[in-house]
Order: C-alpha cells, then structure tokens, then sequence
C-alpha cells in the first residue's frame, strides 16, 4: 500500500514539473512577442497604399534641366580683367548649384546668360592719423537670362558682393589683399545669383515669366 503512495505520488509530482516547465514555456513566448512589438517590429504591406478617390498613386516624371549658356561678362569697372574670373566663378557656380546644365556656346542650348560688372568701389572703413588700416571691395553686378529661340527675357538678377580687407605699408601687398578681396566678393555673387536661378527655377517662375519678364530685380548685398 505504502509503494502505490508513493508510485503515484511521484507521478504527480512528474506531471506537475511537466505542467511548470509547459507554463515557462508560454510565459516566454508571450515576453518576447511583447518585447518584439515594444521594440517596433511591425507587420507592413507592401506596395501603394490607398489614394483619396481610389486613384492610383503615380510619380510625376522630372523634367530635364535647361541648358545654358553663360557668356563672358562685360566689365564697366575701372579694375582690369575682372570679367573673366567672375564669368568663371559664375560658369562654376551655376554647374554645381542652379538646377541648369551649362553648356558652352557652340552647343544647343535652351537659356542665354549675359551681363555686366557695373562697379567695384574700394571704401575706407578705419583709419590711423596717417594711412588706411582697413579697406573694403563692393562690386555690383548685373546679369539677365534670355531665351535662346525667342530672346525673351526671363529673369534679371541685381548683386552686390562684398569683402573686407586689411592695409598694410606695403604697397605690393596691399595690391595682392585687394585682389583676394576682389576674388571673394566674385565668388559671393555666384553663389548668390546661382541659388536665386535655383530658386526661380524650382518655383516655376522662369516658366511663367511670359507675363512678368523680370521677375527679380531687388539688389543683394552679399558679403
């Protein structure tokens, strides 16, 4: 009688270890599903979802961008040979930054860019009792974008590049600051009037410009 006891009170010690060992089991299973979606793990369809009058969702094609011609400024300043480095640093910056492809002027090209350096002034900005201590260099620039086909005007552009230098008694010197200082505000309006093209060409007003043929003319000063 005492064996049978004990024989069945092993057995059910037996199932009740199974029953524990099932319930870890679960508890487990269930944890990690709850870690799992804490830690944004998420069921996703893919393709499309739903479109507000059950149209389908289309990509609308991008256009080519224009290409441009950028032409040798005309210098109006008494400073020599200027018109070359801004056409370059214009060329330069209207490749990487106006959203226009620029193409030089023995190819087809859709957009004409043209203008002037219409000043450079060198002002004082402090002084000792005896000399210049620090100089600046303002250059106006004006520029304008026709249409190859037409010669339709549709966009005119104002800037003023500005940068600050410092006078030394050496005169040789003084040249070489006065030149960077030239170069600098060169590179200001490039960047300046490639980021306005960009702008106007992202906006779509160039392409409405039919209406209003120089949509930009406020003057920028840059420095």
């Amino acid at each position: 009688m005492l064996r049978s006891e004990t024989k069945n009170g092993a057995i059910r010690n037996e199932r009740a270890y199974h029953l524990f060992i099932l319930s870890t089991h679960v508890s487990a299973l269930c944890l990690s599903l709850v870690l799992l979606g804490a830690c944004g793990y998420q069921f996703r369809v893919e393709g499309a979802g739903p479109t507000i009058g059950g149209a389908a969702a289309t990509s609308s094609p991008t256009s080519p961008p224009p290409r441009l011609v950028v032409r040798t400024l005309e210098n109006k300043s008494f400073e020599p040979n200027l018109e070359t480095r801004y056409t370059n640093y214009l060329r330069q910056e209207f490749s990487s930054g106006s959203g226009a492809q620029v193409v030089s002027e023995s190819e087809a090209a859709d957009l004409v860019l043209s203008g002037q350096i219409l000043s450079v002034v060198l002002p004082t900005l402090s002084f000792s009792q005896t000399t210049t201590v620090e100089s600046r260099a303002e250059v106006l620039v004006i520029i304008k974008v026709v249409e190859n086909r037409t010669q339709r005007l549709v966009w005119a552009q104002t800037a003023k590049g500005i940068s600050e230098f410092y006078v030394t008694p050496d005169l040789q010197f003084n040249r070489a600051l006065q030149n960077r200082a030239l170069e600098q505000a060169g590179r200001f309006i490039a960047e300046d009037l490639a980021s306005r093209f960009l702008l106007q060409l992202e906006s779509g007003q160039l392409a409405n410009s039919s209406a209003h043929p120089a949509s930009d003319n406020a003057d920028s000063a840059i420095k």
